[in-house]
């Protein structure tokens, strides 16, 4: 059974191949029983002609032609039609002229005359369900490459996105580093999440990240952290006056916690 290009099944192909008409109408009515898309040609250059035209799961062949033998017919078959399954039907021996066809890939089988009618028919049967199964296994590959190479896009682009998130941060970080002014932020814990140099230098005795904010601010700080509305209010810390700015996070996005800063009065509005 052939396959689309998206893996649908068409229906079975045979193609009878023989210089003698009474030989094809008997191998058709024999064959057409089974249920195959039967395809004849009474000389191999119109077969040729077939395969070029259309795809085809089975080849059946007679050995002596007078224009070109059934096996250097099959092996242009095979260049036109890889896939298909090539059988040779023949009435004499030339066990090693065959012999070479089958084991280069030629050839999938060698029958002879006169044939079983079953026997034929089984082996005919065995060629499609060959052809089957080599056709689905052809189609699962291509679906698995097909998904894996949807996979690798949606990883690297995930891995783009995770790079230009991780740009982002740190450009924020950067930025942050670089005020001038206390910032501290606190998740709902209370630990402290987030601590610019400033906040560091000034609130607390090193670095203020992972501790909880309840033990390291500043008493002055302390009162605000369990509100949960926004203060903004005058304080005089360290002989320096500021403007004490607190926001609970939550209102805009999933964060939660608060944001603490404190800015010099004289820049205050």
């Amino acid at each position: 059974m052939s396959f689309t290009p998206d893996c649908k099944p068409l229906s079975r192909t045979l193609l009878l191949v023989d210089d003698e008409p009474n030989i094809l109408s008997a191998l058709q009515r024999l064959l057409r029983r089974d249920g195959y898309t039967i395809l004849n040609s009474d000389a191999p250059e119109k077969a040729l002609e077939i395969l070029a035209q259309q795809p085809v799961d089975v080849i059946l062949s007679d050995q002596r032609m007078p224009s070109m033998s059934g096996v250097e017919f099959l092996r242009r078959a095979k260049e036109t039609r890889p896939e298909s399954i090539r059988i040779v039907l023949s009435g004499y021996t030339d066990l090693q002229f065959i012999t070479d066809a089958i084991n280069e890939g030629a050839i999938y089988k060698f029958l002879t005359k006169p044939w079983d009618d079953d026997q034929l028919r089984t082996q005919i049967r065995e060629a499609f369900r060959s052809k089957e199964v080599a056709d689905e296994n052809r189609c699962l590959t291509q679906a698995l490459q097909a998904a894996n190479s949807e996979l690798q896009a949606h990883v690297s682009e995930q891995a783009r996105q995770a790079l230009r998130i991780e740009t982002v941060l740190d450009t924020l970080q950067e930025v942050l580093q670089l005020i001038p002014w206390p910032i501290v932020g606190t998740d709902e814990t209370g630990l402290i999440a987030l601590s610019n140099a400033s906040a560091d230098n000034n609130l607390g005795h090193g670095p203020l990240l992972g501790q909880d904010a309840h033990e390291v601010l500043p008493e002055i700080l302390r009162g605000c952290l369990h509100s949960t509305l926004p203060l903004t209010e005058k304080i005089q810390y360290k002989e320096h006056k500021y403007r004490l700015i607190y926001r609970p996070m939550g209102q805009h996005s999933r964060s939660r916690g608060a944001l603490i800063a404190l800015l010099p009065c004289e820049i205050c509005p």
